[in-house]
């Protein structure tokens, strides 16, 4: 889960949770970057065309939290064109977070341009924003799909406080 946040006139993300099968990733990314990382058992297969998705979290460190889900792309995948709302949930190149004692950070990253496809989803069970005290409103979600997306990442920069 995450949101958009600019600072100092660079647009980028906060994440209020990632979940992650590997114990060795989340506690890297834990220890080495203070991200809510949290480690969760995981499945995803292919049915019929349909991806089916599950999530448990799991371990000390985790408010329960989980997602079952079924979902597919649909049409054909094309790049968000700049001034459109698909255009700003993805092209972002940085994400900011709190760092050794509390001091805010922004880590650098790079990726190619996002490439989407509308997608529909069914959702038989999600408490992963409930985990993270977000409460969701009571209307259709906007959903895409991609079929993956490489980025690499530079050494987070501590931020001045202002």
């Amino acid at each position: 889960m995450r949101t958009y946040v600019t600072v100092g006139g660079r647009p980028g993300v906060y994440f209020f949770s990632l979940d992650a099968e590997s114990a060795l990733a989340v506690a890297a990314a834990r220890s080495l970057l203070h991200l809510p990382y949290y480690t969760a058992r995981m499945d995803v297969h292919d049915e019929a065309g349909w991806i089916q998705y599950t999530s448990r979290r799991i371990g000390r460190h985790a408010e329960p939290a989980e997602l079952t889900a079924r979902y597919r792309p649909l049409g054909r995948a094309v790049e968000p064109l700049p001034g459109t709302l698909e255009y700003f949930l993805t092209e972002r190149y940085c994400l900011y977070n709190m760092g050794n004692r509390s001091r805010p950070y922004r880590l650098e990253i790079h990726h190619p341009p996002w490439t989407l496809q509308h997608a529909e989803a069914e959702i038989e069970l999600n408490t992963m924003a409930a985990a993270a005290g977000i409460r969701l409103p009571a209307v259709a979600p906007l959903l895409h799909f991609s079929t993956r997306q490489d980025m690499v990442a530079w050494a987070p920069i501590t931020l001045e406080p202002v």
